[in-house]
């Protein structure tokens, strides 16, 4: 992962700890913590410039791997715990950005811009309800690529699946995206009735 390596004793170290975090226990997430805390945190900096947000997403992350231990499925820790971080990322981001939206939206009796009606239909309208229908796998691949703006190559450095396993996970993940918004929303779009 771009800087971070592990050798094998280390990547051996990080299973039986994520194991450990599994059952509960709490100085194994520490342990982990000082072993990837670091250099995750360099690596958000990179992306962020802002110090707190860095530091409530780092945050984040290591809540969610206490969490989520249980359903680590033997890959890569350090690949992993990237993914959670830079999804985390992403989700400050977006809160950010809402916040951006809302302080610029105007005041009471005007009508919002064609802009803020779009972005607020795609984020709670049916694309994100058909998001949440489609397979976890498949989602992140979207969230990855689209979402993340990330090159082929990037998300399989992300996911750690290969570049082949990404592209035919974003055909699919296109396909149930607009099966499910047809399910939520019937009426073609643009033809006939």
């Amino acid at each position: 992962m771009g800087g971070h390596r592990e050798n094998d004793e280390t990547a051996g170290g990080d299973a039986a700890l994520l194991r450990a975090v599994a059952a509960g226990d709490g100085s194994a997430l520490a342990v982990l913590y000082d072993r990837h805390a670091g250099w995750l945190h360099a690596r958000l900096t990179r992306r962020c410039a802002d110090p707190e947000v860095v530091r409530e997403v780092l945050q984040d992350t290591f809540v969610t791997v206490w969490r989520s231990a249980a359903g680590h499925r033997g890959q890569e820790a350090g690949g992993w715990l990237w993914t959670i971080a830079a999804r985390r990322l992403v989700d400050a981001r977006r809160v950010q950005e809402r916040a951006a939206r809302v302080e610029s939206l105007p005041g009471p009796g005007v009508a919002p811009s064609a802009e803020d009606r779009v972005l607020v239909g795609l984020e709670y309208g049916d694309v994100g309800t058909a998001l949440d229908r489609i397979s976890p796998e498949l989602r992140e691949v979207l969230r990855a690529t689209v979402v993340d703006g990330l090159s082929t190559r990037e998300a399989a450095r992300l996911l750690g699946i290969p570049e082949g396993t990404v592209k035919s996970r974003a055909l699919r993940a296109r396909a149930e995206l607009r099966s499910a918004l047809a399910q939520l929303n019937p009426s073609p779009l643009g033809g006939p009735a």
